[in-house]
This record gives C-alpha cells, sequence and structure tokens, in this order.
C-alpha cells in the first residue's frame, strides 16, 4: 500500500547505520536501506535480512566456505554467523562484522 505522497508508509527512513545506531543504543527502524560495516569496509543493502554467505559474497569473498563470520554486538559480545545463519538487520545492538580466514587443519 502505497502513502498519498509516494512513499511506502512501512519505511520509516532512507538508510539505518547498524554501528551508529547500537553505539548510541537505539532500535533499527525500517528503512529503505541497511548500511553495515565488515572489517574496515561499509556496505549497504536493502535486504533487511541476510545470510552469513551472502554477507561474506557482498564483502568479496567468492569462497566463503574459506571464511568465518562473526558479529559483534553491542556491550562487545561475539557471535559466530554460519554460512546459512539469517542475520535480521533490524534487531537492535549489531555493531560490525568480522572475517578470519578458516584455518585449514594439518593431519
Amino acid at each position: 500500500m502505497e502513502a498519498k505522497n509516494g512513499q511506502n508508509p512501512d519505511v520509516e527512513i532512507e538508510e539505518a547505520d547498524l554501528e551508529q545506531l547500537a553505539k548510541a543504543g537505539k532500535p533499527v527502524p525500517k528503512a529503505r536501506r541497511y548500511r553495515f560495516r565488515v572489517d574496515d569496509s561499509h556496505y549497504t543493502t536493502e535486504k533487511p535480512r541476510m545470510t552469513g554467505r551472502e554477507i561474506l559474497v557482498l564483502a568479496g569473498k567468492n569462497q566463503p566456505e574459506s571464511f568465518i563470520l562473526t558479529q559483534k554486538l553491542r556491550g562487545g559480545r561475539l557471535v559466530t554467523i554460519g554460512l546459512e545463519d539469517v542475520v535480521d538487520f533490524t534487531t537492535p545492538g549489531i555493531e560490525r562484522f568480522t572475517i578470519l580466514p578458516r584455518e585449514v587443519q594439518e593431519g
């Protein structure tokens, strides 16, 4: 359903910066785009939810199976995100993501 001004009534803002909102302790409003940081780079998506695999591919990791994705939450808590785990960007407290190479164990 469209509002009279042509805007989607379910969307509150143009872009939600997850890191800024988390650090301010604010909830994440519905938005047209969600901006988040992976390591030292920022990415924007129109999807309110993405899998770990999708985030890794967006960050340029074409072999996502070779990496571990972690999510840093407000307060410093780290959560490992599996390739098929779904990250909901409207969840408050998501500060950023970190990518680590998956170590190959010898022998």
